[in-house]
């Protein structure tokens, strides 16, 4: 999805989509599918995701019944899968820049809304592990309080309708083809994001250099051997970490580029950036955790411990139309990571004890 051009229009409020604009749902949603339909023989692939991206649970409900051509009705699938998403909704992450960008259009005094397709009820249960979300909008719909949801324009105008506003001075943020194209037709500027982070430059002070700052994440292995193209084919080394045990964290944390510290116990603390998801140029068929540390190594370090601390985000998972242009962005990526390292704010945590280094490699994992 591409990025609209400068807005013109004087914008007095801001209405949020909610599932994959501000929250990860999509690791959850992969997560509980995963495991749901292993009781029909089959298996989710989560590269599907998108097929479902935006639409009413109804609605998402059907297309996978349908696309796996499971044995059941909708209303029977909606039955039994809707209490195991109830269950998980507590585990929920906000996607990168997710808070940063409410608390900003909070501080500046610009009323916001949500709009989802979700039920009132799911968004509020969403919602309530969120510190101060619920607070910060002045009007919540879900898709269940108006006649039709997205790409119907209803949702959007009942919600300029709560702000007490034009539909024409309010901003729609949304991540999928029927939330914009709800918006549009609703007669509001409409801002189209892949994931929240591409949005940062319309709220500078949310973004840093090109990057956003995360809470700082941990997580630490054996390097082991990839797929060879690293080396061979991108002229780009990559210490690929095992993801056995992190199948929670794939889900959490969405596919995208971060940056961070290496810590290698024998030899030392690296720059380092990091890719997290399918790699769709290569057309993985599971998640993959490929750190690039940014220094040159004499040697491979296959069977050495290696430790990551996250401190920063940079852009969402691409495809691309050809290897040059995937080589030339994994490159403006490095050199985002390295400016970025040099802030006080991402280098102090060059020192974070979990990269401590020492003279014997028997560290274990934390």
């Amino acid at each position: 999805m591409s990025i609209p051009q400068p807005i013109k229009k004087s914008v007095l409020g801001v209405i949020l989509d909610l599932d994959g604009t501000l929250l990860n749902t999509d690791g959850i949603v992969s997560e509980v599918l995963k495991v749901f339909l292993v009781k029909f023989g089959k298996q989710w692939d989560g590269r599907e995701a998108d097929k479902i991206l935006g639409k009413t649970p109804f609605e998402a409900a059907a297309a996978i019944v349908e696309d796996y051509g499971l044995p059941c009705a909708t209303e029977e699938f909606v039955s039994e899968i809707t209490p195991t998403f109830s269950d998980q909704w507590r585990n929920i992450k906000p996607l990168p820049g997710a808070s940063r960008l409410i608390n900003h259009l909070k501080g500046h005094g610009i009323p916001m809304a949500l709009a989802s397709n979700s039920p009132r009820a799911c968004i509020e249960s969403k919602i309530s592990c969120q510190q101060d979300w619920k607070e910060s909008f002045s009007a919540i719909i879900g898709g269940d309080e108006v006649p039709a949801g997205k790409p119907s324009p209803e949702i959007f105008l009942e919600a300029a309708n709560r702000l007490k506003m034009e539909p024409s001075s309010c901003l729609v943020i949304e991540d999928s083809l029927p939330g914009v194209t709800a918006g549009k037709a609703a007669g509001m500027e409409v801002v189209a994001v892949p994931y929240l982070p591409k949005q940062s430059h319309l709220y500078t002070s949310a973004g840093i250099e090109g990057t956003l700052p995360l809470e700082p994440w941990h997580i630490g292995g054996l390097v082991i051997k990839g797929f060879g193209r690293g080396s061979k084919v991108l002229g780009i080394p990559t210490a690929n970490l095992s993801t056995e045990g992190y199948t929670t964290l794939l889900s959490e944390y969405p596919s995208g580029v971060y940056f961070g510290w290496a810590g290698l116990p024998v030899r030392g603390v690296y720059k380092m950036v990091m890719s997290i998801g399918w790699n769709p140029y290569f057309n993985n068929k599971e998640k993959t955790i490929e750190p690039w540390l940014l220094h040159e190594f004499d040697e491979d370090f296959y069977g050495e411990e290696l430790r990551l601390v996250i401190v920063g985000y940079i852009r969402p998972e691409l495809n691309f139309p050809s290897l040059e242009s995937l080589i030339e962005k994994i490159h403006d990526d490095r050199r985002i990571a390295e400016k970025a390292l040099e802030l006080p704010l991402y280098s102090k945590h060059r020192n974070d004890p979990y990269l401590e280094v020492s003279d014997r490699g028997d560290h274990k994992n934390s």
